[in-house]
């Protein structure tokens, strides 16, 4: 059973900027998110806990890790999108920058290839090949995966079976909690986009 967390706010998060692999750390409010998830999680009794190298995503990870006493492993495959010429811009910025490319993003996501960077084909297949790599390593166990919005939702598109062209329509908020199993390659969504551990936070 592979718990998919998404890591908690960071700055650019709050602003609205593309991220990518920019090694941002968790503000405040990140923080708290990453806690809650963290007393969320223990019921599930997870083993382990790996993650994007990122910084968002580690300390997420170290935080979720540290109260149930988990090794915490970084996975490549959990590595947010690259976004190559559009890391760091708003959305503004990349209208105004790459005007035909951000409709195409906003419309048909699936075509886009980032200029210099991956496209959500690309980050479905490395992310789903590293679940599908761990999930006999792991059978039987609970295990704590910690990435980003566009791989979260990549991974669920690809547990529900649906085309990339669905994008938009899987929501995943900060510090949101989902949860898949792989048996022999296929993956089920059993939980998406849980909130409720997040209610309570200022």
């Amino acid at each position: 059973m592979f718990l998919l967390v998404r890591h908690g706010q960071t700055d650019w998060n709050r602003v609205l900027r593309f991220r990518g692999r920019a090694n941002l750390d968790l503000d405040e409010t990140g923080l708290r998110q990453a806690r809650a998830a963290s007393l969320y999680l223990e019921r599930f009794k997870p083993v382990v806990a790996y993650t994007s190298p990122l910084q968002r995503a580690w300390r997420t990870a170290w935080t979720i890790a540290q109260g149930m006493g988990l090794q915490v492993y970084p996975l490549l495959e959990l590595m947010d999108i690259d976004y190559g010429e559009w890391q760091g811009l708003s959305p503004d910025e990349a209208r105004t920058r790459y005007h035909s490319l951000y409709d195409q993003w906003q419309n048909q996501p699936q075509s886009v290839q980032f200029p210099g960077g991956e496209s959500l084909a690309e980050v479905q297949r490395r992310a789903a090949a590293g679940l599908t790599a761990l999930a006999p390593r792991h059978a039987g166990q609970a295990v704590v995966l910690v990435s980003h919005e566009v791989v979260c939702k990549c991974l669920l598109c690809w547990a529900l079976g649906l085309d990339l062209s669905g994008f938009w329509r899987v929501k995943q908020d900060v510090a949101a909690i989902n949860i898949i199993e792989v048996s022999n390659g296929v993956p089920v969504l059993v939980l998406a986009n849980e909130t409720c551990h997040l209610k309570d936070l200022a």
